[in-house]
């Protein structure tokens, strides 16, 4: 079962789980976001969703973290079903910046309702499944860490149906989350905490911040010659994380 936890430093959030289930979210999240050039006004969106699957690879690969976790069988209990084996199973790990993992979890709505459109999909499509599975577990760790009153806030942005429109992310400016995910890092513990709910209203609403950033990104890549995807956000990263 997937799961994610906050990282030490609520840096951002640390998905976990087994080789299997990390395979097929793998698949799913592949699956979901079409293929290259299938929503083009969804391109930059879509490579913040394959960014994730590419944290997915390297963690099957090794590359990421990983830990031993109960399998919840006993020596008694294994000696009964006349089975031999460890009493703990390997869960790898990989940690996404908050706010980069609020955005892809939002903009998985699109994509899920573009799947429903595009496809000849049922009520127990898989794909969507896993999808909605992985959502669901990045809602259990926010309701967890938030207090009632700014979970209740969140869940507005958490049902498609709740959006302005009907896709929301359509031709987003993705420099925006960078822009975010980097104020964020350069914040302390205790403010991330505290700005968690913040970060997630301002990737869930389209409101004037976003709309000045993305005009601002238009204008630079018209005076460029550029297509607006192909701007990068001014500010670079940090080398090291404390997450």
């Amino acid at each position: 079962m997937i799961r994610i936890q906050n990282t030490p430093n609520f840096t951002g959030a640390t998905t976990s789980g087994d080789i299997h289930d990390f395979e097929e979210l793998y698949e799913a999240l592949h699956t979901i976001v079409g293929e290259e050039e299938e929503y083009p006004r969804y391109a930059a969106v879509r490579l913040r969703v394959l960014g994730v699957c590419y944290d997915i690879r390297h963690a099957m690969m090794g590359d990421r973290g990983a830990q031993h976790v109960l399998n919840g069988l006993d020596r008694e209990q294994m000696q009964r079903l006349s089975i031999v084996g460890a009493e703990m199973n390997i869960y790898l790990s990989f940690e996404t910046y908050w706010p980069e993992m609020i955005f892809v979890t939002f903009a998985l709505n699109d994509f899920i309702q573009l799947r429903e459109k595009n496809h000849q999909t049922h009520a127990w499509d898989a794909t969507i499944a896993t999808v909605r599975k992985f959502q669901a577990a990045v809602a259990i760790c926010l309701q967890e860490t938030l207090s009632t009153q700014k979970f209740a806030q969140l869940k507005k942005y958490i049902s498609p149906k709740a959006n302005w429109q009907t896709y929301k992310y359509d031709g987003y400016a993705t420099q925006y989350v960078d822009m975010l995910n980097i104020k964020f890092i350069q914040m302390d513990s205790l403010k991330r905490e505290n700005n968690l709910s913040i970060m997630a209203k301002r990737l869930g609403d389209i409101d004037q911040q976003y709309l000045q950033e993305k005009d601002t990104i238009h204008k630079f890549a018209k005076e460029q010659g550029l297509h607006p995807d192909q701007v990068r956000y001014s500010k670079e990263y940090p080398d090291h994380i404390e997450w």
